[in-house]
């Protein structure tokens, strides 16, 4: 069995694996490799003899999700790093915690600083990576990975893991992007775009970690509250991101041309 296969991958979101069969895949320390996988934030659980992601039977009120956003010095995780990462903890509607920290770069062009106001002399005091990933997995948990356009986020995070010598991300993840897709109309989808059309987060500085987690945060209470009654589990809620048809985008109102005067 290929645990990370996208069949093994979705008969655990549903109906689950057999134990014999799942613990067979895992090789004769299946106990140890179960428990590395869960330290990775792989949330397994044994149901009625078979295997399944916690996020299956668990309401969408009663999931912890982690919404997470960071600013890195470019775009490509196997070139550029992190310079910052902002999180904050949801469940049943509130906020638990949240984590923010700076991390050490000597190397930010001078278009980051200005989109981000992360200026280079406030890296070179910071944390070590290193330090900053190991106080985030321990934050992260094995809570869900939210993010606005969530892949971005979730590989760059992942891969500083393992820039540092920890193990790949295995959480599940939401893509809040998908989700707004999929619950109300806009003409766009973008954070800043959002936050000022829908008024999420009065004190918003776009592109600092923190503050734009906590504008997602606000625009993922926000689509929760309007789901379809059929959304029931976590797993649901991640499928409808994906699979559920998506909503039309308003059109830019045109503005009208002045009319001439008359001569």
């Amino acid at each position: 069995m290929k645990l990370f296969d996208p069949k093994i991958l979705s008969r655990l979101t549903k109906n689950g694996i057999p134990k014999e069969e799942f613990e067979s895949s895992l090789g004769s320390d299946h106990e140890l490799n179960l428990e590395l996988l869960k330290a990775q934030g792989m949330n397994i659980i044994l149901d009625r003899g078979n295997y399944r992601f916690q996020t299956a039977l668990t309401s969408v009120a009663d999931t912890l999700f982690c919404i997470v956003d960071v600013e890195s010095n470019g775009s490509k995780p196997s070139h550029h790093q992190i310079i910052e990462i902002g999180a904050v903890k949801l469940q049943n509607g509130k906020i638990l915690d949240t984590y923010e920290s700076l991390v050490y770069c000597s190397d930010i062009s001078d278009q980051i600083q200005e989109i981000t106001g992360i200026k280079t002399e406030q890296t070179l005091k910071a944390p070590a990576l290193s330090k900053v990933m190991r106080e985030f997995r321990l934050f992260l948990g094995d809570a869900v990975f939210v993010g606005h356009d969530a892949k971005f986020d979730y590989n760059f995070v992942s891969a500083m893991m393992e820039r540092v010598g920890l193990q790949r991300l295995l959480n599940r993840s939401l893509c809040t992007i998908d989700l707004a897709e999929r619950t109300f109309e806009s003409e766009r989808y973008g954070l800043a775009y959002l936050n000022e059309h829908l008024e999420l987060y009065r004190d918003a500085t776009h592109h600092r970690a923190l503050s734009d987690a906590m504008t997602t945060t606000k625009l993922l209470k926000r689509t929760l509250a309007i789901l379809p009654d059929s959304i029931h589990t976590t797993e649901e809620l991640i499928a409808f991101s994906k699979e559920a048809k998506k909503m039309k985008r308003l059109k830019t109102e045109k503005k009208e041309k002045p009319e001439k005067e008359e001569e």
